[in-house]
């Protein structure tokens, strides 16, 4: 069965243009890194177990420690990345959601490396408002056509 993943895109329309709503992944393997080490807050569900809209909330507060705004979302389609791995993806206007106040969600890790000790780390360690260009190269590769499907979404909304 192929892993599936739900995540929230949230978008601002700024005087300068759209701005969009990514996480930095946390962990000592993403520290040090800027490029491809970002993500749309989301994560893997399973279709029989619940929705992809309930899935995609349900990790936006698991990761952020706050709740999806209340908005009207707006299925931007389904994204497959280069392990077969698919992302289910929703977007909604987040132009009165205030990018703070999060408390990040945890994962336990062996660190160091086969060290036999586990440490915690948050599941994303900053949330920031970015352009599309900006987020482009900051996304992970596979959510990358995310901001293609965005475009297209304001455009056929006139934004």
């Amino acid at each position: 069965m192929v892993a599936m993943s739900a995540g929230i895109l949230l978008y601002r329309l700024m005087d300068g243009g759209v701005q969009v709503l990514i996480a930095h992944m946390g962990g000592p393997y993403w520290a040090a890194k800027d490029t491809a080490a970002w993500s749309l807050p989301k994560g893997e569900f399973d279709p029989d177990e619940e929705s992809a809209m309930d899935a995609a909330r349900r990790e936006f507060q698991e990761e952020l420690g706050v709740a999806a705004p209340d908005v009207a979302y707006a299925e931007l389609g389904t994204f497959a990345y280069s392990s077969g791995k698919r992302i289910v993806v929703f977007v909604a206007d987040g132009a009165g959601f205030t990018a703070s106040d999060f408390t990040f969600g945890e994962f336990e890790l062996e660190w160091p490396p086969r060290s036999g000790k586990k440490a915690s780390f948050p599941e994303v360690d900053r949330v920031e408002w970015s352009t599309p260009a900006e987020a482009r190269e900051r996304l992970v590769k596979g959510q990358r056509p995310v901001l293609d499907a965005l475009e297209k979404h304001l455009a056929e909304a006139g934004a």
